[in-house]
């Protein structure tokens, strides 16, 4: 699984590395309402959330299908705007400003993207237009509780007073805390992106790619980049209609979150993390899945029990479980493809051993691949 972008033909120069301080905002938000996320943000989501004023904690709560399980494209104005050629407001101002110039259909379905639908990347009518649309809007906000669908209810009856109150709500969240945020990071966010941007222009866009993520890779033969997530989707960085054209935006919120804008008609956004803890780089989809296969068979598992302590021959095993030496073998050969085992000779003996740092990562790893 994965999601990739079609860049054939695409000019270096259409590749913007750029911070936007209403994607950090929405970013933030997230934070706050999902903080189980962002253990790293522990502090800072505990201590936002209690100065919140009981105001507008009880107006975000309202809306926190924005920026909740998924990240709502309203956030990346700039995407939809094909004059701005990608490249994010200077100010919360402008972008809200980008924001106002949405019509209302296209924000509408933007808006009520609240879950990770399947239907994402095919793009289709708007709920304000379409019927099927807007009863499966209406399901979803209905689902996430009576708040949301009553929201929900308002923005598809009257666009353009819920429009208002949204950016109403930015602005206040903006005044409350997020201004302070956005000073405290805007200088390291802009570092990073002049980094990345020196990075495409002196060694290529391969290399810009592995260092705005290990989850990104530039697939050369296909002319496209790809995105290592547990999500299918697909779309072009070369639309006739937006023009040619992709943006990277950095967050200091983002970690876990590899996010990617890749619905039709938007120019395409890959939304990266430019800190995360200090660990080594996650393990790929694939081998992830296939070091939980692995780890599903009862038989292997016991195996690991004994070579979590120490160091077990091939024979040792046989015997401690009552089957031949040529099974153990072949759950060895598993384990360790998976990269779950370390095998080292001593004389005429190989002894088989727990990789224990991988396997201690298995639990984040897991929570990454899914939150990317």
């Amino acid at each position: 699984m994965s999601v990739w972008i079609d860049i054939a033909g695409l000019p270096p120069e259409n590749i913007v590395f750029s911070p936007s301080p209403l994607s950090e905002l929405g970013a933030a938000l997230h934070a706050l309402a999902e903080p189980g996320h962002h253990p790293g943000l522990h502090g800072w989501t505990t201590a936002t959330t209690s100065a919140l004023k009981p105001d507008l904690a009880d107006r975000l709560l309202e809306a926190d299908f924005l920026w909740g399980p998924t990240f709502s494209d309203i956030s990346m104005p700039f995407a939809a705007l094909a004059d701005v050629a990608g490249q994010p407001g200077a100010t919360l101002a402008e972008e809200l400003d980008m924001l106002d110039r949405l019509d209302d259909e296209l924000y509408v379905a933007a808006a009520l993207e609240i879950s990770c639908a399947s239907a994402y990347s095919r793009g289709g009518a708007s709920p304000l237009v379409d019927a099927t649309a807007r009863e499966q809007a209406l399901d979803r906000a209905t689902a996430r509780g009576p708040r949301q669908a009553e929201f929900a209810r308002r923005l598809l009856a009257d666009p353009p007073t819920v429009r208002a109150w949204i950016r109403r709500l930015f602005e206040d969240c903006d005044e409350a805390f997020f201004a302070d945020v956005w000073k405290r990071v805007r200088v390291q966010l802009a570092a990073d992106a002049r980094h990345k941007a020196d990075v495409l222009r002196h060694k290529g866009l391969a290399e810009a790619l592995t260092q705005v993520s290990s989850a990104l890779s530039l697939d050369e033969e296909r002319s496209r980049i790809v995105l290592d997530k547990l999500s299918d989707g697909h779309t072009t960085a070369t639309d006739p209609v937006m023009g040619p054209g992709l943006t990277f935006v950095p967050s200091s919120f983002g970690w876990p979150h590899l996010m990617a804008l890749h619905a039709p008609g938007w120019r395409p956004v890959i939304h990266y993390p430019v800190a995360a803890p200090e660990l080594s780089g996650p393990a790929s989809v694939a081998l992830l899945e296939a070091r939980l296969e692995a780890l599903a068979h009862p038989m292997r598992i016991r195996i690991c029990r004994n070579i979590a302590r120490t160091a077990y021959t091939t024979g040792e095993l046989a015997t401690s479980h009552g089957i031949s030496a040529p099974e153990v073998s072949r759950h060895l050969a598993i384990l360790k493809k998976a990269g779950l085992i370390q095998t080292r000779r001593r004389g005429r003996y190989v002894l088989h051993q727990l990789n224990l740092p991988v396997v201690a990562r298995l639990g984040s790893d897991f929570l990454e691949g899914v939150l990317r």
